[in-house]
C-alpha cells in the first residue's frame, strides 16, 4: 500500500507546481494558474462525501483499481490541450477521481493497522506522500523541459503502473468475511458523516495555506531569486518525515487529540515567516516548521476520528475528511492567485497565517459540541 501511495502522489505532485506554467504559456494569468489546483480540488471536495460511501459499496480495493485506470486516461489526454478553459474543464473530472482514490485508499490503508497504533501506522503510510513531494516537484520540473506532451506521457505511465500494484493488492472485503466481519451488510447504508465535516473545517483551516504552497511558493521563490524554486516543497518534505520518524511511535501513547491540538497551531507560525522571508534561508526556516506541524496534522486527526466510526463507514468517513481538507486547498489555491496578483506573495501568506491560527480554537469548539474522538466499540 506505501508503494500504491507513492506513485500516486509523485504523479500527482510532478503535475500541480508545473501546471501553473502550462497555463501562463497558454496566455493565462498568476490568478487564473491558480484555479488549476483551485478546481481539481474543489470538485474532489464537492465529490467525496459521495464518492467515500459509493467506495464502501463497491469496495476499497476494486475503487482503487478503477480511480487508477481512469486518471491514467485523464493525465494522457491533458497533453493534447491547448486551451485553458478545455484544461480546466478536464481537472473537474480529474479531482472527481482523486476523491475516489484518496477516499479508498486511506480506508483500505487503516484496516491494516491495528487499533492500538494507528496513528503511528497512519503517519508511517502518509510518508508515501511526503516522499513523493520530495522529489516530485524538481523531477516535474526536470521533465517539464522536454516538453508538456512528454510529462503527460510519463504521469500517464506512473498511473498505469500504480494500477497494477492495486491489482495485486489482497481484497479488503474477503479478508473481512473470513475473519467474520459484517462489513457488506453495514456498508449498504449510504449517507455523508456530517459531523466528521464539521470538526475537519479545523482542517480546512490549515489546508488553505497549503493550497497557496502547492501553487505559489515556486513562483514566489522566482520573484525573489531563490534557487532552486521548489526549496520551500522540499524543506517542508523533508521535516514531516523527520517529525513523523520521531514522535510517531509517540502519537498513539501520547493521545492524538494532544498532539493535533499542538500541531494545528505551527503551520500559522510558519506561514508568518514565510510571509516575512528574504531570500532561501527564510524559505527553509519557514518549509521546516510548516511540515513540522502539518506532518501530524493528519494522522493525529484521522485516528481520533476513525475512534468514532464504524468500519464499514470509513471510506464515508474520509470522504468527509478530504470534503473539508480539499475544500481549504482549492479556495486557498485559487484565492491565493487573486491575491498576489492584487497585493503580492507577503500580503497573501499573511493572509494565511491569520487563518491558520483560528484552527485551534475551532476544533476545541467543534469538539466539544460534536462529541467526535470516542472509541466505537
Amino acid at each position: 500500500m506505501f508503494g500504491f501511495s507513492f506513485l500516486v502522489f509523485v504523479s500527482v505532485f510532478q503535475l500541480l507546481p508545473v501546471a501553473p506554467y502550462r497555463m501562463l504559456a497558454l496566455g493565462g494569468t498568476p490568478a487564473s494558474a491558480g484555479w488549476f489546483l483551485g478546481l481539481l480540488t474543489i470538485s474532489c471536495a464537492v465529490s467525496a462525501p459521495f464518492t467515500g460511501p459509493l467506495c464502501d459499496r463497491v469496495g476499497h480495493r476494486r475503487s482503487l483499481i478503477i480511480a487508477g485506470s481512469l486518471l491514467s486516461l485523464i493525465t494522457l489526454s491533458y497533453a493534447s490541450v491547448h486551451d485553458n478553459r478545455v484544461l480546466l474543464t478536464i481537472v473537474v473530472a480529474h479531482g472527481v477521481v482523486w476523491s475516489a482514490l484518496m477516499a479508498a485508499s486511506s480506508a483500505y490503508a487503516t484496516a491494516t493497522i491495528p487499533p492500538a497504533r494507528r496513528a503511528e501506522g497512519l503517519g508511517y503510510w502518509g510518508m508515501a506522500s511526503i516522499l513523493a513531494i520530495g522529489i516530485a516537484p524538481s523531477l516535474g520540473f526536470w521533465v517539464y523541459r522536454f516538453g508538456w506532451g512528454v510529462l503527460c506521457v510519463e504521469l500517464s505511465v506512473l498511473n498505469v503502473l500504480m494500477t497494477t500494484v492495486g491489482c495485486l493488492l489482497p481484497d479488503e472485503r474477503a479478508a473481512a468475511l473470513a475473519a467474520g466481519s459484517a462489513i457488506d451488510t453495514e456498508a449498504r447504508t449510504f449517507g455523508i458523516e456530517w459531523r466528521v465535516i464539521l470538526l475537519a473545517v479545523s482542517l480546512s483551516l490549515i489546508s488553505y495555506g497549503y493550497g497557496g504552497l502547492t501553487s505559489f511558493s515556486a513562483l514566489f521563490a522566482d520573484a525573489i531569486g531563490v534557487m532552486p524554486r521548489s526549496t520551500f516543497l522540499s524543506s517542508m518534505a523533508c521535516s514531516v518525515i523527520a517529525a513523523r520518524l520521531l514522535v510517531g511511535r509517540r502519537l498513539d501513547s501520547w493521545g492524538a487529540g494532544t498532539v493535533l491540538m499542538v500541531s494545528l497551531v505551527i503551520p500559522a507560525c510558519a506561514l508568518s515567516l514565510l510571509a516575512s522571508a528574504a531570500g532561501r534561508p527564510g524559505f527553509v526556516v519557514a518549509g521546516v516548521a510548516f511540515g513540522a506541524g502539518f506532518g501530524l496534522v493528519w494522522p493525529s486527526f484521522a485516528a481520533l476520528v476513525m475512534g468514532s466510526i464504524p468500519m464499514a463507514r470509513r471510506g464515508a468517513a474520509f470522504g468527509a475528511i478530504l470534503a473539508a481538507f480539499d475544500t481549504g486547498i482549492g479556495v486557498g489555491s485559487a484565492t491565493t492567485g487573486w491575491m498576489v496578483r492584487a497585493h503580492g506573495f507577503r500580503v497573501a501568506y499573511a493572509v494565511a497565517a491569520v487563518l491558520a491560527a483560528l484552527a485551534l480554537p475551532y476544533f476545541l469548539l467543534a469538539r466539544r459540541r460534536l462529541h467526535l474522538g470516542e472509541a466505537v466499540h
